[in-house]
């Protein structure tokens, strides 16, 4: 039985996968190598979830990890047992998205919010800024350099925003954006920001530790 979560009026949703070597990264693996994907896996994760405490120090929200592989126990004993845990789910990306969003918003949210761990540079001010945004806006959107996108955050739901997209490619911004348009979605953009997906991608993760040392 999972613990259902107690939720504020802004909540903040994290994608996240196991970090079990061979299944994690993998375009990073000729580069780092099944242990070292899946290890750069789980520092990223963590990463972004000691940028959300920080934000929850000046901020009320409530947050949730919602991951693939592994299972509950296997998070729980590696984030901790006192996070709010749920599986991302059946589908693609985006019908585990929209679901998530439906979910929250079923439980009492009025602003929420969504990203995933592949972009270290989702600090705790971005995140704040994006909650600050969604105070005016319908849509707030993080584009990422890869024409994806790393965050996105809503007002209510928006299922269409999560269907006939080409996840994983560079039209995924694009795309979002032209549904957006087509309802009439009032829309803010965060900073563009870098994932790290591939090889050529892991100096920003360099200059990330840099900065925590």
């Amino acid at each position: 039985m999972l613990n259902l979560p107690k939720t504020t009026k802004q909540h903040l949703i994290i994608f996240t996968r196991y970090p079990e070597p061979g299944k994690t990264k993998t375009r990073l693996i000729p580069a780092l190598g099944t242990e070292g994907a899946a290890n750069l896996q789980r520092q990223m994760t963590e990463h972004t979830l000691s940028q959300v405490k920080q934000l929850q120090k000046t901020s009320a929200i409530s947050f949730e990890v919602r991951f693939v592989g592994g299972d509950l126990q296997l998070m729980q004993e590696w984030l901790g047992y006192d996070l709010i845990y749920q599986p991302q789910g059946e589908g693609d990306l985006g019908l585990r998205m929209a679901q998530s969003f439906l979910n929250a918003f079923q439980s009492g949210a009025e602003k929420v919010i969504t990203i995933g761990t592949d972009c270290p540079g989702v600090n705790n001010q971005i995140l704040a800024e994006a909650f600050a945004r969604l105070q005016q806006s319908e849509l707030v959107l993080g584009p990422a350099v890869d024409g994806g996108y790393y965050l996105i955050g809503l007002q209510h739901p928006v299922p269409e925003l999560f269907i006939n997209i080409d996840w994983g490619t560079s039209q995924v911004f694009h795309q979002t954006i032209s549904i957006a348009q087509t309802l009439n979605l009032s829309v803010a953009d965060l900073p563009h920001l870098a994932d790290i997906d591939r090889p050529e991608d892991l100096p920003i993760w360099e200059e990330i530790l840099k900065l925590k040392h």
